[in-house]
């Protein structure tokens, strides 16, 4: 029997603090498990021993969302991975966020950890994966870098899941009608069409619809669980989403050039103990299935690297 002191279930915490920012990130999955800004959560937060119900904090590597009967084709080759969204019959997020990464360094304002992915039958690339989190005067980054260390080429899609907190605290059945009171924006011109197991069918214009995120709607009666594409970049190559919640909070997630969609979940018809307080926004290099499509798809070849840049930060009232 092990008697000895054991760690939370997800593992060491790392906290990194910058001004008024504090972040909290796990050991588990590299997971980001608290982000507050003037002591206000901006993420809804998970004490270190929960378990995570709805990918809170994650990051969702080697692929982000839904592979369609868990299989793909790449390059000539199927690959079957193992079924764990049993209702849809999909395979989804990846396997970064459920193995313990390795602490690279660590200061006051930043973490670093790494991760190899597992030798497994359905993804035998050999990927390492560094993740370093910074906290700086405007928010929180996170720096994702994957090295193919195989001598074969490498599929290869990330994203982040932060549920960004609506204000409220907690779960329940009252979180709807709150997030109702949310108003946000995606920069996106096309709506992803998807089957009644989430797999992309195809796209259309949002134009005169729902759909439409660009002009700041309430998120009134829009149950979400929808990906956008062609993003609007600035002229910095960044493109931002914007909460804006009933206190006048407003919290920006985005990334670099690489991000062409965003995945956005308001959690609704959840059972209220699974039911986060706030809205899942969650930049993409790629949106769902993109092993089989091929659809923003990256590439790493053998001895080369790809890099994508995440943020999030916070504007009071």
């Amino acid at each position: 029997m092990i008697s000895r002191q054991l760690p939370p279930r997800t593992g060491q915490q790392f906290t990194i603090a910058y001004g008024e920012y504090r972040a909290v990130i796990t050991e588990l999955g590299a997971t980001l498990r608290k982000l507050t800004y003037r002591g206000e959560d901006i993420t809804v937060p998970l004490g270190p021993d929960d378990a995570v119900t709805c990918c809170h904090g994650q990051i969702l590597i080697p692929f982000p969302n839904r592979i369609e009967g868990g299989e793909y084709t790449f390059e000539g080759t199927t690959y079957t991975l193992p079924i764990d969204e049993h209702d849809r019959n999909t395979a989804i997020h990846g396997y970064g966020y459920r193995s313990f990464w390795k602490l690279e360094s660590a200061d006051e304002n930043s973490v670093s950890l790494s991760w190899r992915v597992p030798n497994m039958n359905g993804y035998p690339f050999d990927l390492v994966v560094q993740a370093t989190y910074t906290l700086q005067e405007d928010g929180l980054r996170l720096k994702l870098e994957a090295y193919n260390h195989g001598d074969s080429n490498a599929p290869w899609a990330a994203a982040i899941h932060p549920w960004l907190a609506n204000g409220l605290h907690g779960y329940g059945d009252e979180i709807d009608g709150h997030n109702a009171q949310c108003r946000l924006t995606v920069p996106a011109d096309t709506h992803v069409t998807v089957d009644e197991n989430l797999i992309p069918t195809g796209t259309e214009g949002v134009d005169g619809t729902k759909y439409d995120l660009r002009k700041d709607p309430l998120l009134v009666d829009q149950p979400f669980d929808d990906a956008w594409t062609n993003v609007q970049h600035d002229d910095d190559g960044k493109v931002t989403a914007v909460l804006t919640r009933p206190d006048g909070m407003r919290v920006f997630v985005g990334g670099d050039e690489s991000i062409t969609s965003f995945q956005v979940c308001t959690g609704t018809g959840f059972p209220a103990f699974q039911h986060p307080a706030g809205v899942a926004v969650e930049p993409q290099t790629a949106y769902a299935n993109a092993f089989n499509t091929g659809d923003e798809l990256i590439v790493i070849e053998p001895g080369q690297s790809s890099a994508t840049e995440f943020f999030i930060r916070a504007q009071a009232a």
